[in-house]
């Protein structure tokens, strides 16, 4: 390492492609899914989306090992979550399902497009958002969905139904409700509500005893089944940010009636 004008040693300047290289393969997973979506390979469109995810976690991970983080590390990250975590599960629902819609009419072929496209431009708003409050926004908690999940939510659901359905359901049975996954997990990306950030995690040094029964459930049911558990974790955890968000409004009522009673008494 060359030694900075502060004395301080800096990393080579090779290091700093190490997190772009993981960015980038990420990106070429979505472009992968994307490409397999128009194939008609919808079990493989979903796997290379989670697989995004996957590498996707690690960039940002790399560079604060690395010491390599900067200002164009985020921006192409977020252009590669745009096309890994809104382009491609956007595409794939389209020609998984959505389109499909058109035989019920040009109408519904139009709901079919136009609910791909609010997923979308939900994503690209949401990290557009995102972007605007990097050092900011509290880091234990995302503000909205973040593009990973849903993308996560959406290509779960893919992955269950192709491989032998959902809850008895087939791919033929699901042209109605595929446009409501896609518009829910969009308008929850753009909302208000809280989701607990996995990347603050662990809190603290010690990483509480239950995780480890509970990530070996995980790990057992994902060799089991992996669409269905990775479904099932997607909606839990969907789930998670209303409820979190309900419980806080609902202790901020009792911490205002509280002082306000304490105000009354005096």
């Amino acid at each position: 390492m060359e030694p900075s004008p502060t004395g301080a040693r800096k990393p080579p300047r090779g290091i700093y492609l190490l997190p772009n290289l993981f960015t980038t393969a990420a990106m070429f997973a979505g472009y992968y899914a994307i490409v397999a979506g128009i194939g008609g390979r919808y079990t493989q469109a979903a796997i290379a989306v989670f697989v995004a995810a996957i590498l996707d976690g690690l960039d940002g991970r790399v560079a604060r090992l690395t010491g390599t983080q900067s200002d164009f590390g985020v921006q192409y990250d977020s252009l590669s979550d745009l096309v890994s975590f809104g382009l491609a599960p956007s595409l794939v629902l389209y020609t998984w399902s959505l389109s499909a819609l058109t035989a019920y009419g040009p109408s519904w072929g139009k709901v079919g497009w136009a609910a791909a496209f609010i997923y979308a431009a939900c994503a690209a708003l949401r990290l557009a958002r995102f972007n605007t409050q990097v050092g900011v926004a509290d880091k234990r908690y995302f503000q909205g969905l973040a593009s990973p999940a849903a993308a996560g939510l959406c290509m779960s659901f893919v992955w269950s139904v192709e491989d032998g359905g959902l809850f008895g359901l087939h791919a033929t049975d699901m042209d109605f409700v595929t446009p409501f996954v896609a518009v829910i997990a969009g308008l929850l990306m753009v909302s208000r509500v809280r989701y607990f950030s996995f990347k603050a995690w662990p809190l603290s040094d010690r990483v509480p005893f239950i995780w480890i029964p509970a990530a070996m459930l995980v790990l057992v049911g994902l060799a089991l089944d992996p669409p269905r558990v990775l479904f099932a974790i997607a909606v839990l955890y969907v789930l998670s940010g209303p409820v979190m968000t309900l419980w806080g409004l609902q202790q901020n009522r009792r911490q205002r009636a509280a002082r306000g009673g304490a105000h009354g008494d005096g």
